[in-house]
Order: structure tokens, then C-alpha cells, then sequence
């Protein structure tokens, strides 16, 4: 069981890297966002073309890497939404049980489907090497690329959550990433 566990805390340890960078990629999509409204508001008073495509695209481009991105970020620290009118009532043994359950019936097979239904849609983006249809907007391939990227890492999040609430189950004494002081927290 250690030797998972181990696997465990790898894959936290990732999600966590991204989870941080995920921080400075929201500040940056603020800054863009603002930037945008002020080029906007400046240009239409100076007649000044100071906003581009490029300069709105790259606002979608960095919320899509922020959603996508902490999908796994947010499945690790049990940050997500949850109708939990039971799961808080449920013993420790309790709330394994569900979380293994709903990993294994529900997120796996979801994203695995995604996944693969992602594929055929990100190598056709690639083989034409898509571009925005806009004039002056990015290139779409490498941020239609995160979207397995991102599958990928919520898949992983998902074994390391199975691999704690298996070892809770084992009578183990496991620190979840929701125990941990690590992170920075909002607020």
C-alpha cells in the first residue's frame, strides 16, 4: 500500500505545481481582461485601434487553461461541487466508500469517454494546424490540445483519490490533500 500511496503523492504533487501556476495564469487573464475593457473604452474616446482579436482570444485562452487545467487541481483538494446532504452525515469509512464509488462508476468513465471522443478532434485541429477565424486571433491547435491534457490529469487525480480511500478503508492513516496546509488559500 505504500508503494501506491507513494503514487499517490506524486500525482498531488503535480496537480499541486499546476494548481500553482494556475495563480499566476488568473492574475494574467485579469490583467488581459482589463487591458481589453480599457483599449476598448480608450479607443472608442481617441479613435485608437488599441485592442486586437489576439488581445480577446488570448482572455478565452487563458480561462480555458484555468477551467481545464484546475479540473484535477479541484478534484484533489475536494473543491468541487457536491450536493452533500448525506456524504457529511457519512462516517470516514462512509465517505470513502462514496468517493470510490462515484470515481470508478462515474468520473472515470466520463472523462475516458471525453477523452477519446477528444482525439479525432484535437488531430484534425493539428493536421490543418488551425487557425482563429478572426483576423489577427491565435492559433486554435495547442489550446484545443489541453483538453486531453486536461482529461488526463483528472483521470490521474481520480486513481490517487481511490488509492487514499482504499488505504482509509485498509485501516491506513492517510492525510488527504483537504487535510494538508500546503496550498495558499483564497481570502
Amino acid at each position: 500500500m505504500d508503494r501506491w500511496l507513494r503514487w499517490a503523492r506524486r500525482i498531488d504533487r503535480l496537480n499541486d505545481r499546476i494548481g500553482r501556476l494556475l495563480y499566476w495564469l488568473t492574475l494574467a487573464m485579469v490583467g488581459v481582461g482589463a487591458f481589453n475593457a480599457l483599449a476598448r473604452y480608450l479607443g472608442k474616446y481617441t479613435g485608437l485601434g488599441l485592442s486586437s482579436n489576439m488581445w480577446i482570444e488570448m482572455q478565452w485562452y487563458l480561462f480555458s487553461l484555468v477551467f481545464l487545467l484546475g479540473a484535477a487541481y479541484t478534484l484533489e483538494y475536494d473543491d468541487h461541487v457536491r450536493v452533500d446532504v448525506l456524504y457529511s452525515r457519512l462516517s470516514r469509512r462512509g465517505r470513502a466508500w462514496v468517493d470510490i464509488l462515484g470515481t470508478l462508476c462515474f468520473l472515470l468513465p466520463f472523462c475516458g469517454l471525453v477523452l477519446w471522443m477528444s482525439i479525432p478532434f484535437v488531430s484534425n485541429s493539428w493536421a490543418i494546424l488551425e487557425g482563429s477565424p478572426d483576423p489577427g486571433g491565435l492559433p486554435r491547435y495547442p489550446i484545443k490540445t489541453v483538453i486531453p491534457l486536461a482529461l488526463l490529469l483528472v483521470m490521474a487525480q481520480g486513481v490517487a483519490l481511490i488509492i487514499r480511500k482504499v488505504a482509509v478503508l485498509r485501516g491506513h492513516e492517510v492525510t488527504d490533500p483537504v487535510d494538508r496546509e500546503s496550498r495558499p488559500r483564497a481570502g
